[in-house]
């Protein structure tokens, strides 16, 4: 009867994630051999708009399927404590960043790497950059994901609300702020730099909405519209935009007229050839059983465990990127050193992964005695039984 109750996770969540957590660390180590097999190279979108996406999947069960006019409130201070985390871990990154790439240029003599990924303004203008690195304004190249996501979770509460009333009210509204903002190019401004943040939140949360949206909707009983001819649009959209990246074709101007936010490719404000690129990637996986049962492992495989734990393993990707990048900015590589170098840094986040793991299966299956010498866990179980005996009523009367 035990096994009966017990909850078994759906891990393809958690393999799909990981499997874009791989994707970008090696894409953040740019020039290595493995970057040309990424999905970058396949299409429009990248492993970026696949971690959003599957992070608003994710959130439908950590905040959208519980979110009504009574847990609002709470809900709304655990999604901005969680903007908190991500706003302590995006300083983190960045200062060991900073650290990393200034330990490389004294140790190696070589001051040209304290102009590489924005982190000119820090030496140029340090009291500005330093501001604008404490008001997110500054962000140093391949150190822009958290931000972003920190700043979606702030406004998820405001489209949750409106949720309460339609789902699909909610997506249209997500839709408008997406649309407004790559029309009139509206964001969070960069500081001491022009310009607004490289990836823009007000653009970004549209992806991030449409994985909460379809998640609340299954999970309310609904279902994706499935027939032959949308699995048939969506591989024949993956096929045009795989033939448009390998000839390429990036030379044809597509605009017809219409703003760059419908037309272009532009990262910043997540232009619609890459929305609706990672779309129907994501729809062909959900359609199609044999493709994302592929993903449906094991909750002890490597994949699954990387995916469960995705804030920390991200982190270290992240400084472990950075050190990479340093190395081969001073050190003539090749192939098998590459190869190396990547293959390293993707078993160390496996580690951490399996770390934390480990930690938390022997912190949570540790509870110290009582006083009477009772284990306190036997002493729970054994008031729970005694509240549920008094709350039960009894079967029989009193003579």
């Amino acid at each position: 009867m035990a096994n009966l109750n017990k909850s078994v996770r759906d891990t393809r969540i958690d393999v799909i994630r990981a499997v874009a957590l791989i994707t970008i660390f090696i894409n953040h180590v740019p020039g290595n051999p493995l970057e040309a097999l990424t999905s970058k190279n396949f299409g429009f979108s990248d492993a970026a708009e696949a971690f959003v996406l599957i992070s608003g999947i994710s959130a439908a069960f950590a905040y959208g399927l519980k979110f009504n006019w009574d847990s609002a409130l709470p809900l709304t201070l655990k999604m901005w404590r969680r903007a908190g985390v991500l706003y302590i871990a995006q300083l983190g990154t960045t200062m060991a960043t900073l650290g990393i790439f200034s330990y490389f240029s004294l140790q190696f003599a070589a001051p040209h790497l304290l102009e590489k990924i924005n982190i000119g303004p820090v030496m140029d203008d340090t009291a500005a950059a330093l501001f604008g690195i404490v008001t997110m304004g500054h962000q140093l190249g391949y150190n822009n994901i958290l931000s972003m996501y920190a700043g979606v979770l702030l406004l998820l509460p405001i489209f949750l609300l409106i949720g309460r009333v339609r789902l699909s009210l909610m997506v249209a509204a997500s839709g408008l702020v997406w649309l407004l903002a790559g029309i009139y190019r509206v964001g969070p401004l960069n500081y001491p730099n022009d310009g607004v943040w490289f990836l823009n939140p007000l653009s970004w949360q549209f992806l991030f909405v449409i994985g909460l949206a379809s998640m609340i909707h299954i999970k309310r009983g609904g279902s994706l519209p499935k027939s032959p001819l949308l699995i048939g649009l969506a591989a024949l959209y993956l096929i045009i935009s795989m033939a448009w990246v390998k000839i390429p074709l990036w030379g044809i101007n597509t605009s017809m007229g219409l703003p760059s936010v419908l037309t272009g490719f532009d990262k910043t404000f997540l232009s619609a050839p890459r929305l609706l690129h990672v779309l129907a990637t994501a729809y062909l996986i959900a359609s199609l059983p044999w493709l994302n049962g592929l993903a449906r492992l094991s909750e002890s495989n490597p994949l699954a465990l990387m995916g469960r734990h995705a804030l920390p393993v991200f982190v270290v990707g992240t400084i472990l990127s950075m050190a990479a990048q340093a190395w081969r900015m001073v050190y003539v590589t090749n192939y098998n050193v590459d190869i190396a170098i990547v293959a390293a840094g993707i078993v160390l986040q496996f580690g951490v992964a399996w770390y934390i793991e480990w930690y938390r299966r022997v912190v949570n299956g540790w509870k110290p005695a009582t006083s009477s010498g009772i284990p306190a866990r036997d002493v729970e179980t054994t008031a729970r039984t005694a509240r549920i005996e008094r709350s039960t009523p009894s079967t029989g009367r009193a003579g």
